[in-house]
């Protein structure tokens, strides 16, 4: 599933692989918690990506890079090892945090090394598998690649190179035997970029009431309001058209990229309201909140990648699964809850000149709008304690891990 049409290897739908292998933990004993922990998160892992829940169609897999628990094992360490950073600060599930819906549910973007602000939302992980584009603005098309930006940017682990960062992790005793489990051989940027994506792969989640109402044809699975909610959103309100619903399957993505208006920096008034407290809110001067921060650049989104002004202020479409657990909302984190980003789709977005010719003012009351906000509600998946868990199992004893 990336651009360059790269063959996939089709996950086959069984769980054999998985009963072998908690067999042979049955056969070597209990051993410590922390290892069963591991073992037990390996193995369930590997399992998701062979088998996903309901609502979700088979996991692509590169040819050259066929998931196994040693690869999840040490992609999972990499992933929250704070000492891959530059000055062992920060890993990448500071971020994207598990108990946040592998986003950051506390900063509209997130905070990167020395405190250095990135200006996009921290996208949630879940179901990254089936994405076409990573990052808003669509730049790469690879898991196994992603990772590198990251990695070097001065903003983020801001690692001089990726030599440094070789050098560095050669030097830690405890990647040794993990590197020689998963590949055979010592680290390599493209041993890093694997691991890491066949664990990011094994975060897959549905099998949500809604998938049970639509797809497990169980007519108590889904509230009256939900029910309403998915009509409205599959019908008047237009929102498959970009949040695909399939007859099998949903990733609820269409792949593309649009130009929502968020962002858009029309004329400004003079103050701006600023909450200084939950629920309380006053009216700053422009000019004084300019006066204590760096004012933000323009983010001109997918035209950063093609040069196409076509594609000024262009992002891609979030996938919408577990939506309810990974607020703030929109590239920006500039909307806070699910309600407001319905009722800013109602309202027609912005006055932006390039906005999406598809998005106009819906007409929905606030009943209608509240329905919307259920069914989304309903896209959060049977298994967020199951990821959670298995993310976490990682931490105790590694050093410069999250916990």
């Amino acid at each position: 599933m990336t651009d360059r049409g790269a063959k996939c290897l089709v996950s086959k739908r069984v769980a054999a692989p998985v009963t072998i292998a908690l067999a042979v933990m049955a056969l070597l004993g209990p051993g410590s918690p922390d290892v069963r922990a591991q073992t037990t998160a390996d193995t369930r892992a590997l399992a998701r990506i062979e088998n996903p829940p309901l609502g979700l169609p088979v996991v692509p897999i590169p040819e050259d890079n066929p998931a196994t628990t040693a690869k999840i094992r040490l992609g999972r360490k990499l992933f929250f090892d704070r000492r891959l950073s530059h000055n062992g600060t920060m890993s990448c599930g500071m971020c994207h945090i598990p108990e946040q819906g592998f986003s950051n549910n506390e900063l509209a973007t997130p905070v990167g090394t020395e405190g250095r602000s990135l200006r996009r939302n921290a996208p949630a992980l879940y179901n990254v598998a089936y994405f076409r584009h990573l990052f808003h603005d669509g730049r790469e098309t690879r898991l196994e690649t992603q990772v590198i930006a990251p990695l070097l940017d001065a903003r983020e682990m801001a690692n001089p190179s990726i030599g440094y960062l070789l050098d560095k992790i050669e030097g830690m005793a405890d990647y040794r035997e993990p590197f020689q489990q998963a590949f055979g051989a010592g680290p390599s940027i493209e041993r890093i970029g694997r691991a890491i994506a066949t664990w990011e792969r094994s975060l897959v989640s549905a099998d949500s009431p809604f998938d049970r109402w639509h797809y497990g044809n169980d007519p108590r699975a889904l509230s009256p309001r939900a029910i309403a909610g998915f009509e409205l959103f599959s019908g008047r309100a237009g929102c498959t058209a970009c949040h695909l619903v399939g007859e099998q399957y949903a990733t609820f993505n269409d792949n593309a990229f649009h130009n929502t208006g968020i962002g858009w920096r029309g004329p400004r008034a003079a103050t701006q309201t600023v909450e200084v407290a939950p629920g309380v809110e006053i009216q700053v001067s422009r000019e004084a909140i300019q006066s204590v921060g760096e004012p933000r650049a323009p983010d001109r989104g997918r035209y950063e990648v093609t040069l196409n002004p076509r594609h000024l202020r262009q992002f891609k479409t979030p996938g919408l699964r577990n939506i309810a657990l990974t607020a703030p909302y929109m590239h920006d984190g500039s909307l806070q809850s699910l309600q407001q980003v319905v009722r800013y789709y109602n309202r027609g977005g912005s006055a932006d000149p390039n906005l999406d010719a598809a998005i106009k003012p819906l007409g929905l009351s606030d009943s209608e709008v509240a329905d919307i906000v259920a069914f989304l509600v309903s896209l959060t998946g049977s298994n967020i304690a199951e990821l959670t868990a298995d993310a976490r199992s990682v931490a105790t004893g590694n050093p410069g891990g999250d916990e």
